[in-house]
């Protein structure tokens, strides 16, 4: 299951590859990171892997990641999309779900609900 995060904080592929070491080394899971919501589309557009789910951050420079959502469901709407914020306001809540966000997940991140989540999608 190929997973694309999208965050404009690079130290999250660290943090991600830890908490996931064992899912990456059986190759449950494969993840890629791109550090804008513009270098998430580009990428989109090349993606040769099959693509199940985008982990996007809601608070990035340039295109934000509801942005970046709206833009996904209309061109890749089999891709399931989960948005990531430090910032649990309900505007952004609301946003997220009327441009189809699958899940949103609050900072810090709780893998181990994460986990389950993704699970659920394989």
């Amino acid at each position: 299951m190929n997973i694309m995060v999208v965050d404009d904080e690079q130290d999250i592929s660290l943090l991600f590859t830890q908490k996931f070491r064992k899912e990456i080394r059986q190759k449950k899971l494969e993840f890629s990171f791109v550090f804008s919501a513009e270098d998430a589309l580009t990428s989109l557009e090349k993606e040769e892997n099959h693509l199940i789910l985008i982990l996007a951050d809601i608070n990035m420079p340039g295109m934000n990641g509801l942005e970046l959502l709206k833009i996904i469901k209309e061109d890749y709407p089999e891709i399931r999309v989960f948005m990531v914020t430090a910032y649990g306001d309900d505007y952004n809540y609301q946003t997220a779900i009327q441009y189809g966000a699958d899940d949103y997940l609050t900072k810090p991140i709780q893998f181990e609900h994460l986990k389950e989540k993704i699970s659920e999608l394989l």
